[in-house]
């Protein structure tokens, strides 16, 4: 089975670039848009020079979903970020669809601020997105996404999971073809961000750990409350228990004992 585009990708006129191994699919991708290709699809069944959040190295092994998606903008950067929501909102819509052991009566899939999917408390899929003004002026914006179907990464600082640990037959060619279509609705739902608040409150009805109290590790200290919400730029609301309401943009982010994030606004 080969990597494909699903009817509504393709009827959006957005391309597919697919390997059987590569380096990095964010890498390719940003390298295609400034070649004037995107709105592109890179997609591959192994990854072998990925990147994470702060630049972290990333391996996707063989049978787990590497696809990045590349697109041009005239939106400014703060706005652009705000695609990793519309990435989330996809996958998970995606993996609703075709995750059988994701059905409303087995597990549900969360969303973890700021860009990973969680199931049952463990990180199934991850999100990165890069960006890279082009001559024009225009944003060129690359969304990673990384998703556990077969194996999940070991000696992690969280746990993780995979679709075939659940008992899950899904593979990524199925996976990819369905988030292509769903990548379309929500990002017409995005609209160059006009539609930012429609996804914000989608994204906030599928978060995990939403009026739940956290502890955000900024480095210098730390903050404790309850989160409250999404503001308008996407950054996690912290309500103290002084009563203070905190916009919190980057920190160490605990939902539990397990759940840690480096959590990037």
């Amino acid at each position: 089975m080969s990597f494909a585009l699903g009817p509504a990708a393709r009827e959006a006129g957005h391309d597919l670039v697919a390997y059987d191994t590569i380096g990095s699919t964010n890498a390719e991708g940003m390298a295609l848009a400034r070649e004037g290709r995107a709105p592109v699809w890179v997609a591959a069944r192994a990854q072998t020079d990925g990147r994470g959040r702060r630049g972290r190295p990333w391996s996707t092994e063989r049978g787990n979903l590497a696809a990045s998606f590349a697109m041009t903008t005239s939106v400014d950067a703060a706005l652009a970020a705000t695609l990793g929501f519309v990435a989330g909102l996809a996958l998970e819509q995606a993996l609703r669809q075709v995750a059988e052991s994701l059905s409303p009566r087995t597990a549900r899939p969360e969303l973890k601020w700021p860009n990973d999917l969680i199931v049952d408390g463990k990180k199934l899929a991850g999100i990165l997105l890069e960006a890279d003004k082009l001559a024009d002026g225009r944003l060129a914006v690359v969304v990673g996404i990384g998703v556990n179907i077969v194996s999940a990464p070991e000696g992690m600082p969280f746990p993780a999971t995979a679709l075939a640990e659940r008992g899950d037959r899904t593979n990524a060619e199925e996976l990819f073809e369905a988030l292509s279509d769903t990548f379309v609705t929500w990002l017409d739902t995005w609209e160059d961000g006009e539609g930012l608040a429609a996804i914000r409150k989608a994204w906030m009805a599928r978060a995990a750990g939403l009026g739940s109290q956290v502890e955000v590790d900024l480095g210098q200290r730390r903050l404790k409350g309850r989160f409250e919400s999404l503001d308008e730029r996407g950054r996690m609301v912290l309500r103290q228990p002084t009563g203070i309401a905190t916009a919190i943009s980057a920190g160490d982010v605990y939902f539990g004992p397990a759940a840690t994030i480096r959590a990037e606004g």
